[in-house]
């Protein structure tokens, strides 16, 4: 994703930009030096624990509805670990609301000239949908596929890769009889090697629900019975959809917009077409959080 950010210096006004009495940002309650400069965002606010019990140093804890926030150290690095909850809804809030702790003078409510750039790393759980890649092995995501439409309320362009995937999907299914509206959003590739050896690659499908969304059937029937063989069967030169779930597109796409630097990392804990399911995916999750925390400081 491509754009300049609004740098106005006009006052951000108070319906615009919600602060609480105390100053921070209205749904996190963070302020600037609450935040180190690599964030690891996770759905399950349990898992902000998960990962700060790892921490050598504990400095900042804070939690308001499902937004946990812990910052502390870890072999000398600084990192916060915070959950956002499921959906780009959440993530919506999440990254504008940090961005804004960081490059906006809450005091003055006035956007800083010097603006600053997190490395914004979510760790999460995924379903793959390739047949080979097994349960509790770690997926990475090339970019996001969305489905949610966040993107469509935010004035962006995208790239030549970006709008090369996003054309080549939509064709693909209007020659298997359906119209599809799906943006593209790339991650960061400076994150994205530093994390991804020994994990599978691929692009993200970002759905906005865990069941229709995602192709499962209870009591409502599917509006596209064989969604998930779609996905599985759809290549973009070597480009193909490894997983699904709930986050990615969002973050790629407002993180990039943003100046933030953006990686999705997921524990496979389901195979949508093997049938298979993880014995045990905490463990899993405990050593995807290793491996990420292990990477990020050597």
């Amino acid at each position: 994703m491509k754009t300049t950010p609004n740098r106005h210096s006009e006052t951000l006004q108070e319906s615009e930009l919600v602060l609480n009495k105390d100053g921070s940002v209205y749904h996190l309650h963070l302020k600037p030096e609450h935040i180190a400069d690599t964030v690891l965002l996770v759905g399950d606010q349990g898992r902000v624990e998960q990962i700060s019990n790892k921490f050598d140093t504990i400095e900042f804890s804070i939690q308001n509805r499902e937004f946990c926030t812990t910052t502390g150290s870890y072999k000398g690095k600084r990192i916060t670990a915070l959950s956002t909850g499921i959906g780009t809804d959440n993530i919506d809030i999440t990254i504008n609301e940090l961005d804004a702790a960081v490059n906006i003078d809450l005091e003055n409510r006035s956007i800083k000239s010097e603006l600053k750039s997190l490395n914004l790393i979510r760790i999460g759980t995924c379903g793959a949908l390739q047949a080979d890649i097994p349960v509790d092995s770690f997926a990475i995501s090339s970019y996001g596929l969305g489905f949610d439409g966040l993107l469509n309320f935010y004035e962006h362009s995208k790239t030549k890769k970006e709008s090369k995937i996003q054309s080549d999907f939509i064709q693909f299914y209007k020659d298997h009889g359906h119209e599809v509206d799906a943006y593209v959003s790339e991650g960061n590739k400076e994150l994205i090697s530093i994390l991804e050896p020994g994990m599978i690659k691929g692009i993200t499908a970002t759905a906005n629900g865990f069941y229709g969304p995602q192709g499962r059937v209870l009591r409502l029937k599917a509006q596209i019975p064989n969604q998930n063989e779609l996905l599985r069967d759809f290549k973009s030169g070597d480009n193909r959809i490894i997983n699904f779930e709930m986050e990615t597109s969002g973050l790629y796409g407002i993180g990039g917009l943003l100046g933030h630097k953006c990686c999705t990392v997921c524990a496979v804990i389901a195979n949508r077409f093997s049938k298979s399911y993880s014995e045990d995916y905490m463990l899993t999750v405990d050593k995807l959080i290793d491996t990420v925390l292990d990477r990020l400081t050597v």
